[in-house]
């Protein structure tokens, strides 16, 4: 959009500050809150951040407008006015006052974006002063299987990083090869591949990442890995995310190839990144302009 903002990074979450810094360059489909109020956010190529420990928590609502946050839900987010929903967030930084018209003149054009038209918005994220640029940070496995599975996973994550994934288009599109949605319905599927991909990102799969981290055994992990994966990725995958379903099914055969917590966490952060990234995208593409008609009691809009 041409609009740019500073924001300085504070020591009040330095672990993730750091992780933020050395991650840059890079560029990422904007998204903007479809719940919470003003607020944007997009998911940040950073694997650490789903993990690292952040002893700064705030209510979002109560901080001054251009805050900067970074979360475990892989996304690095920023307040620009109201904020409804009392989420405890961990801020890194705030934009500069002159900037703060900048940054709601670009809120307002985000939500546009998201809500309307569907014309995406990549924003570049850098440090100030040097050059942009892009790049999705590969882990490596000491297995091999592991490994050719985090190089499969990461190359597929590129492809798809800032251009929308074929089978979210054709399941928006109302191309389903195996028919859900009942009586001939998309709508109903779309809502529920929303619904299943946010929690099999945000949840499962950063979950088992943080639980390989903080020392869950390793059988215990991959206990929790068959408990928590298969189900809604083999709906997600009748819905019309195929790639999604072949990928989780490597996943589930792997498992007992995986002999250390690191390859473990390795495998499903890129798990993470790739679904968080196909939340993102399915964000996006989300007709949600159908609820027009549709507005909260005493709603000014």
């Amino acid at each position: 959009m041409g609009v740019a903002v500073t924001a300085d990074l504070d020591d009040r979450n330095p672990a993730l500050a750091e992780a933020l810094w050395k991650a840059l360059p890079y560029r990422s489909l904007q998204g903007h809150a479809l719940v919470a109020g003003h607020h944007l956010f997009h998911v940040a190529p950073v694997h650490d951040l789903l993990h690292l420990p952040a002893a700064h928590r705030v209510d979002r609502r109560t901080v001054p407008d251009g805050t900067v946050f970074c979360s475990k839900l892989q996304h690095l987010g920023i307040k620009y006015g109201e904020l409804t929903e009392p989420m405890p967030a961990t801020p890194v930084g705030r934009v500069v006052p002159d900037d703060l018209d900048a940054l709601a003149e670009a809120g307002r054009a985000v939500w546009e974006s998201v809500y309307a038209s569907k014309k995406p918005v990549v924003a570049e994220v850098r440090r100030a002063g040097e050059p942009g640029g892009h790049r999705v940070p590969r882990l490596r496995a000491a297995g091999p299987e592991a490994d050719a599975l985090i190089g499969e996973l990461h190359a597929e994550t590129e492809r798809i990083w800032l251009e929308p994934p074929a089978e979210l288009v054709d399941v928006h599109d109302g191309r389903i090869a195996s028919g859900a949605g009942s009586y001939g319905t998309v709508l109903t599927t779309m809502l529920f591949v929303n619904g299943e991909t946010r929690p099999l990102g945000y949840c499962t799969y950063s979950g088992l990442v943080r639980a390989a981290r903080e020392g869950m055994p390793l059988e215990s992990l991959r206990h929790m890995a068959r408990t928590l994966i298969a189900v809604p990725a083999e709906f997600l995958a009748y819905c019309g995310l195929e790639k999604l379903g072949a990928f989780t099914e490597r996943v589930m055969d792997s498992l007992e190839l995986i002999r250390t917590r690191d390859d473990f966490a390795a495998v499903m952060a890129h798990m993470a990144l790739y679904v968080n990234c196909l939340g993102g995208w399915n964000l996006h593409l989300f007709p949600w302009q159908v609820g027009d008609h549709l507005a909260r009691a005493g709603a000014a809009r």
